[in-house]
């Protein structure tokens, strides 16, 4: 599995790019927010990559950072969603407000990405919600998880362990906190909603304490 490559851009296609890695091409299909972020032809550029492997193809796909990975992993999973209109979902969305959409059930956000309709829409919503929370704690924990240009000299490198699970501890109230403010809410009103979820379950892991706070944030019907 190939699950990171480093190395120097040689050409930009429409929704791809080559990355020589120590005189190896590699063929990486990317978002539109990934293909601007990306440097010119002759740049450094390190994108993690999940490889697509079918019968009659294999097709491998870049992401700026693990969480969006982890996100287009997910995607996959509901009916309906292939490879690229997953990459097509998280160029318009990207990671955060995807997150956002899905915690908040507001399909109609999803369905603005091209080639996604109103039930595909619905389906990755209501498909998703419950899994949410944990691949949000994977932004909030500790240390980047960009993955920072580097020299051609790195080459290629495998899947890393996923990271463990975080413990029911104070610190899961941190890692809440910060997701909420990954995803754009006030400092003062995010932390007011963390507190108010982690008084009323002190021994919360992170995923729990993020859906009972957005459960918290979310709209009053």
């Amino acid at each position: 599995m190939i699950g990171r490559v480093a190395g120097l851009v040689v050409h930009r296609g429409q929704d791809h790019v080559v990355i020589d890695v120590r005189g190896v091409g590699y063929v990486v299909y990317v978002s539109d927010r990934t293909m601007a972020a990306l440097p010119a032809v002759g740049g450094a550029a390190a994108l993690w990559t999940e490889l697509l492997v079918r019968e009659d193809l294999l097709q491998l796909f870049g992401f700026p950072t693990l969480l969006e990975k982890e996100w287009h992993r997910l995607l996959l999973t509901v009916q309906g969603i292939g490879a690229k209109a997953a990459l097509a979902i998280l160029g318009t969305l990207g990671a955060e407000g995807l997150a956002r959409a899905i915690a908040l059930g507001d399909w109609t956000t999803v369905k603005a990405a091209p080639g996604v309709g109103p039930k595909i829409a619905q389906r990755v919503v209501n498909e998703l919600k419950g899994k949410a929370p944990a691949v949000m704690a994977l932004g909030a924990g500790p240390g980047p998880t960009v993955a920072a240009p580097l020299t051609a000299e790195e080459g290629v490198v495998v899947d890393l362990p996923p990271p463990p699970p975080p413990s029911p501890s104070a610190a899961a109230t941190a890692e809440a906190l910060s997701a909420l403010l990954n995803l754009g809410y006030g400092q003062g009103e995010a932390a007011a909603v963390v507190a108010e979820a982690a008084g009323r379950a002190p021994e919360a892991a992170t995923p729990d304490l993020i859906r009972a706070a957005l459960k918290l944030l979310a709209p009053k019907g």
